[in-house]
């Protein structure tokens, strides 16, 4: 049974930073957990980086890119049952299918079919963390480096 202390807290910056549609860098928080885990959790993690960018496709247009990353997500959350480090499941899935049903199965070639901004889904966790980190000590700072020769 999953508790409030069980959550890594790049594991909260990524889901903080996918609650506010910032799909692209919870990928990246959540891809360095990613990387640093073995086992059972490591599918997991994957799946929530790919629902993350299946999300970043559709809203950028790339429906096949969000058909193709929405489908892989949904395979390998599969395994986890009802409830996963906190996460209904079955719950976030049906709202990750309500936002994709226009691209799922649907004709990919066209254009303007875009998320509706009510059906963008959110995660939520029982139990909930104690506190919620800021995510801004997770997300790496691209350097500039203008005025650099390439």
């Amino acid at each position: 049974m999953t508790t409030a202390d069980d959550y890594d807290p790049r594991y909260l910056a990524g889901i903080v930073l996918f609650n506010r549609r910032d799909y692209f860098e919870a990928h990246e928080v959540w891809e360095s957990l990613w990387m640093e885990t073995s086992g059972p959790d490591k599918k997991f993690y994957q799946s929530l980086i790919q629902a993350a960018v299946g999300l970043c496709h559709f809203c950028n247009g790339n429906l096949r890119g969000a058909e193709k990353l929405y489908g892989s997500a949904h395979d390998y959350m599969q395994r986890y049952g009802t409830h996963f480090k906190g996460l209904a499941v079955a719950d976030f899935w049906g709202r990750m299918e309500a936002c994709f049903r226009d691209v799922l199965g649907g004709d990919l070639n066209r254009k303007g079919v875009e998320p509706a901004e009510e059906l963008l889904p959110t995660i939520e966790l029982s139990p909930p963390p104690a506190t919620w980190p800021d995510p801004a000590a997770f997300v790496e700072i691209e350097e500039s480096h203008a005025g650099d020769s390439p």
